[in-house]
Order: C-alpha cells, then structure tokens, then sequence
C-alpha cells in the first residue's frame, strides 16, 4: 500500500512541525506542509494530497477560503478536509470527540495523534495497516 499523502495548512508552523515529525515515524504518512494560506491551492495542486489538514483561524485567508478554493479544481475537490482548529475546544467536547459542520469535521487542537489518525481513516473509509 503506497503511503497517504497529507497536506498540512496552518499558519503555525510550530504546529505543523510537530505533527511532520509525528508522521514522519510512520511509513503509512507522507506529509507536506503550508504554512501560508495563500500558497496552499498551488502547494496542494502540486502535492496531491489523500487527505487535507486545515486549520480554519489563519491571516491573509482564513479556512473557509482556502477551502473554497481547493474545492475550485476539479481533481481536489474531493480530497477529504479535516479542519482543526483551536475554536474547538477539548474542554468543551470528549478528547476524541468530532464536531461535523456542513464544513465538515473539525478536531480541537491540541490534537491526540491516535485520534487524528481515526479521523484520517473515517475521511478515507477505509482502515490503515496496522504499523
């Protein structure tokens, strides 16, 4: 099984560092990382992604935006997106809990990365090798 592709966006980059290192120790993830909002249409056309991880509070265009666009090419448009973001919060919900918008899901940061590996497999339908 070749690896899942994920694209990372989030103007944090000490955020998606953390979460590069965490996948770079499973060989089932291949990530790439955006940290500028307004590159992440070309960067995601570039990559490709499987699975898309989209923080929604972010300067220059925010989730929302960034997801419309990506939703504007015709061979992203169906890439799942995970929106995580800090407006959830884990006090607010279960730590595994998943809050479904007609955004989609969305995830409390900070995020479990057990729990974030379920939300990609639900995204995906399908359940990973165990590694």
């Amino acid at each position: 099984m070749a690896p899942i592709r994920l694209l990372l966006i989030d103007d944090e980059a000490e955020f998606t560092d953390l979460l590069q290192l965490n996948f770079s120790r499973d060989e089932r993830f291949v990530t790439e990382v955006e940290n500028n909002p307004l590159h992440a249409l070309s960067t995601a056309q570039k990559f490709r992604p499987d699975v898309i991880l989209l923080d929604i509070v972010m300067p220059g265009a925010d989730g929302g935006d960034v997801r419309v666009s990506l939703q504007s090419d015709s061979l992203l448009r169906r890439v799942p997106v995970i929106l995580v973001s800090a407006l959830v919060q884990h006090q607010d919900t279960d730590p595994d809990a998943v809050v479904e918008t007609s955004d989609g899901i969305i995830i409390a940061k900070p995020v479990r990365m057990p729990h974030l590996i379920t939300c990609i497999e639900e995204a995906l339908g399908t359940k990973l090798p165990v590694r």
